[in-house]
Parts: C-alpha cells; sequence; structure tokens
C-alpha cells in the first residue's frame, strides 16, 4: 500500500491558504468600492431631498400668486395645502377668470395629478383640481 507524500499535502494546504488570501482580498476591494458607490448616492440623495424641498417652496409661493390675481381674489377658489400637493377647487366660477386661471396654470410646469371641470351654466362652472409635487 502506497502512502500520500506529506509533501504534497503540504504544497495542497499552500495552495488553498493563497486561494483563500486572494479571494479575502478581491471581498475588500470589492467592499470598499460598494462603500464609495453608497457614499456617491447617498450625498445625491440629500442633495435631491433639497432640491426638492426648494421647488415645492417655489411652486407653492408660485401658485399663491396666481391665486391673488385681482381677477381670480374675489372669487370663491378654495385651496388646501399638504405637504407635496395642494388641492384648488371652487363650486361654482364664472367662465372667464376659469380661463384666466388654467391659462395661468396651463402654461406653467405644474405637474397636474387631477382635473375636474363641470359646465354649470353658460357663464359658471365648477372644477377641482391637484397639483403634486
Amino acid at each position: 500500500m502506497n502512502r500520500i507524500n506529506p509533501i504534497y499535502i503540504l504544497v495542497l494546504l499552500v495552495m488553498i491558504l493563497v486561494l483563500a488570501t486572494l479571494k479575502l482580498n478581491s471581498g475588500k476591494i470589492e467592499f470598499n468600492e460598494t462603500q464609495e458607490i453608497y457614499k456617491t448616492t447617498e450625498t445625491i440623495a440629500t442633495e435631491l431631498s433639497a432640491l426638492k424641498d426648494v421647488y415645492g417652496e417655489k411652486v407653492k409661493k408660485s401658485l399663491k400668486s396666481i391665486l391673488k390675481l385681482p381677477a381670480l381674489k374675489s372669487k370663491s377658489i378654495s385651496e388646501t395645502f399638504k405637504a407635496s400637493s395642494v388641492n384648488i377647487s371652487s363650486k361654482s366660477i364664472d367662465i372667464n377668470s376659469l380661463n384666466l386661471l388654467m391659462s395661468k396654470i396651463l402654461n406653467s410646469s405644474y405637474n397636474i395629478d387631477s382635473l375636474q371641470i363641470k359646465k354649470l351654466s353658460d357663464d359658471k362652472a365648477s372644477f377641482k383640481m391637484e397639483i403634486k409635487w
């Protein structure tokens, strides 16, 4: 019966150790790259959150200025500001005022989520609108 040479066993153990070390180093390198990607993603997310807040404030300010126009101020337009949206509605508004409001809003860059307009008579209408940011 032949015996296995102990040198072969020693060489096999050294090769396993070298392969394990190489695998560990490649894992460390990959981990460091993943950490760098995470840091850049985190900074981009923080900047995006800040930009979203600034954009929301800009939208609120511009909508308030539109609703304060003299032709619209006396109308019964109700607005409800929420964290990331605004609901604008009126039960009865004349067509000319509605046309002015829609031209101001539709010619701007607002994200209109829903819009419902119902004709009540020849010169009156009702509407509901939700704008999100």
